[in-house]
């Protein structure tokens, strides 16, 4: 079982922004910018492409929907998405709220917010969804 699969079934505690029957939304820990929220399915798969087509479709559709509240909530002039997928073996989207392409280089250093900074910035997405 993965770390995500452990956060979506509530052993792990997270940051969590929507949900729905097939898909979850949480903030990263490591965040590059404030706001960063991962999208993962509920279904325990590793890599994304192994979706079925209507799966990647609805999963799109689903971090469509965050990604709007995130731009209501943070303000941004994009949402960044990224498919990356080697650190966890778990798919799932990197939704990063930018100013400038340099936002969405994970590269960069991450982000340090404290958890209270972090309930606000899930509750404002949330409520925003």
């Amino acid at each position: 079982m993965t770390i995500f699969s452990k956060i979506i079934r509530g052993d792990i505690p997270c940051y969590k922004v929507a949900e729905n029957d097939e898909f979850f939304a949480f903030l990263d820990i490591a965040p590059l910018q404030k706001g960063h929220t991962l999208v993962v399915p509920k279904r325990e798969v590793d890599y994304i492409f192994d979706l079925s087509d209507e799966e990647i479709g609805r999963m799109q559709v689903f971090a469509k929907h965050v990604a709007v509240a995130m731009k209501k909530a943070i303000p941004c002039v994009k949402v960044g998405q990224a498919v990356l997928g080697l650190e966890v073996p778990h798919a799932h989207i990197h939704l990063v709220p930018m100013q400038s392409e340099k936002d969405l280089n994970f590269a960069n250093k991450k982000q340090e917010f404290s958890p209270e900074e972090m309930a606000a910035i899930a509750n404002a997405i949330a409520q925003q969804f």
